[in-house]
């Protein structure tokens, strides 16, 4: 084996253990133990121990139609650039991108977020980015 083929193999499977069990672990309806705290759930606060009331996403839906309403809160004051929810992030069911919304702490006053999605069902995920704690991640079914 060369050692560019054995590099590439061992990046892939030092990927595959870390991303498998996570898959493996997670049950319908609950959320995954955060791998490495790389995102903080009301139930795992990590570091962050005590700040889930101000940083974790609220999210609201309504279904008008075809159309599932979405509102994301984050109870976190904007105090500039010193302390604020730099962007709020939605994901499916599977964790796969579906859209997110930046704020500007110098016009922004209140982090909230509005997304409207053609026939969404099932599991929905919000992830809200504080640029002082980390990542904090909720969810809700549609």
């Amino acid at each position: 084996m060369e050692r560019r083929d054995f590099i590439k193999l061992s990046a892939a499977g030092a990927v595959a253990g870390l991303a498998i069990p996570a898959v493996v672990n997670a049950e319908a309806g609950k959320l995954p133990a955060p791998p490495g705290e790389v995102f903080y759930t009301k139930d795992s606060q990590g570091r962050w121990n005590g700040k889930a009331a101000t940083h974790l996403p609220v999210i609201e839906t309504s279904k008008d139609g075809g159309k599932t309403n979405v509102k994301v809160t984050t109870p976190h004051e904007l105090k500039g650039y010193e302390h604020y929810i730099v962007k709020h992030v939605l994901l499916d069911k599977d964790y796969k991108f579906l859209a997110e919304h930046f704020f500007d702490p110098t016009k922004d006053t209140v982090p909230v977020s509005t997304f409207s999605l053609d026939n969404y069902s099932g599991t929905l995920y919000a992830l809200s980015l504080c640029n002082k704690h980390d990542l904090w991640l909720s969810s809700a079914e549609v």
